[in-house]
């Protein structure tokens, strides 16, 4: 680690308070160019830190970052990590406050509740397959901090992975009665078709960013315990969003998710 930890807290302060004012800052690397990955996942560590003291309960991990494209545009060999607060969470169906918000993005994602805890490093797509109990549909609505979406990957690890809202919707299904690698995701704004994926588009398998997460959280001495929900990844492009603009998403085998923007 290359910062200190009153620079990490206040970092952590200056990132947290631009969240919740929905104001947007310059990408943290400007004034510490020289800040390491783990400084990163530290500053993220004590956003969580501060909202648990506030009460608020997290509820959830994600993945960003999860297309072998992106990474490799990125020059990165695994997906980003972040977490998702009880505040978040937004019913299906509901509406979407964008004064709330900076810049939203909304992208559909394949998510999954583990019954077994899930340690690395060495976990694999097999563990994570005997460990998971069932599979649900969701919208993740990102809003990066950064102003005019110019940010470095450092910047967006500490920024909590732009992590804003989120919406669980459709049906719980069984692993096993699902393929998720070709199962079938269409994106509609205000009723037409603006994106369209399979699950494969997430690593080739989503549950692959699981086993990923796992190594990572066990590279950092923690496990992935049981009753975890996991977000595994925009399946979608993200696609802009504003006030007045209503979502829906239709996933193969899982039924649909949807909200307003207003």
């Amino acid at each position: 680690m290359k910062l200190d930890k009153a620079t990490i807290a206040a970092l952590a302060e200056h990132l947290e308070n631009a969240e919740l004012q929905a104001r947007d800052v310059t990408k943290i690397t400007d004034e510490h160019p020289h800040m390491d990955w783990d400084d990163a996942y530290a500053i993220q560590d004590e956003i969580r830190r501060r909202k648990e003291s506030r009460g608020h309960r997290i509820v959830g991990l994600k993945a960003g970052l999860t297309s072998f494209a992106k990474m490799k545009q990125m020059g990165v060999e695994n997906p980003v990590f972040g977490f998702v607060a009880d505040y978040m969470d937004r019913p299906d169906g509901g509406d979407i406050r964008t004064s709330e918000l900076i810049h939203p993005k909304v992208e559909a994602e394949i998510c999954v509740v583990t019954k077994a805890d899930l340690s690395g490093p060495g976990c694999h797509l097999g563990k994570v397959m005997a460990a998971v109990d069932f599979v649900l549909p969701a919208v993740e609505i990102i809003d990066s901090r950064y102003r005019d979406f110019k940010f470095d990957l450092k910047s967006v690890i500490a920024d909590n992975t732009s992590a804003s809202r989120f919406v669980i919707g459709g049906r719980s299904r069984d692993l096993q009665d699902l393929d998720l690698r070709t199962l079938g995701v269409v994106l509609e704004k205000n009723g037409e078709v603006v994106s369209m994926a399979a699950g494969a588009a997430v690593l080739g398998h989503p549950l692959a960013a699981v086993a990923m997460l796992a190594n990572h959280l066990g590279a950092r001495g923690q496990v992935l315990p049981a009753g975890s929900f996991i977000m595994t990844g925009g399946v979608t492009e993200a696609i802009s969003v504003a006030a007045g603009d209503s979502v829906s998403v239709r996933f193969q085998d899982l039924g649909t998710v949807s909200m307003r923007f207003v």
